[in-house]
């Protein structure tokens, strides 16, 4: 049975039934999660579950994306996931900050045979993305790092995706706390999320959905 996320909006039963029914990750995708686990504890739950990056896979498939960009590596199981996707000519630029649980994705990376799909970026994400050309070439980008440059980040990518090119955002339901009216005791990372999501929901350059796996995928199109 693949890894599953826990939310509050679906019972145990659907969410096994689900998991059941979604490709479970491979020896390879096991072993970097039981590694993760093993190694960072509690701050594991920062990777993505398996089922997540299965959808994820699917959609890089589904839009034939051979240039992706990854925003938040942490020990890399959503990099395997996309760089696989991606093919033998794709390429993945990956940004994150941490040199320590990259390299963690990094071993698992040479093991499959896609490390020379990836370019991994150790600085702010910001400044990366800001050095790329404006030429439109991002087929998809997947966001998943610090929640108050959500919005940085974003605005950063659009204009260098191409038409009908595919943002991925993740923990846009924050636990479910994103549907809650906006509130003095919001943390800065929730009242982040809500600002993003209700600026995203009415951009007239994108149009976006919210899926509801895992903690909130959303889905942004670029018209």
């Amino acid at each position: 049975m693949s890894t599953k996320h826990r939310n509050p909006w679906t019972t145990e039963v659907v969410a096994d039934y689900v998991a059941s029914h979604t490709a479970e990750p491979d020896a390879l995708q096991q072993e970097l999660i039981d590694e993760t686990a093993a190694a960072l504890g509690g701050r594991s739950r920062m990777q993505i579950s398996s089922d997540e990056g299965a959808a994820i896979s699917l959609l890089v498939r589904l839009i034939g994306a051979s240039n992706a960009v990854e925003v938040g590596t942490f020990t890399g199981y959503s990099a395997l996931c996309i760089a696989r996707a991606i093919g033998p000519h794709g390429h993945l630029l990956c940004c994150d900050v941490s040199e320590e649980w990259t390299a963690i994705g990094r071993r698992y990376w040479e093991r499959d045979g896609v490390a020379d799909r990836i370019d991994l970026q150790i600085r702010p994400a910001i400044e990366t993305l800001s050095a790329l050309p404006l030429d439109e070439a991002i087929d998809i980008a997947f966001i998943d790092a610090d929640k108050s440059s959500y919005l940085a980040y974003f605005e950063a990518l659009l204009p260098r995706m191409r038409r009908n090119g595919l943002i991925l955002v993740d923990n846009t339901l924050w636990g479910g706390t994103a549907a809650e009216p906006a509130s003095a005791d919001d943390d800065a990372d929730t009242a982040a999320i809500k600002v993003f999501n209700d600026l995203i929901a009415t951009d007239a350059r994108v149009e976006s959905y919210i899926l509801p796996i895992a903690d909130g995928l959303t889905l942004i199109r670029k018209r």
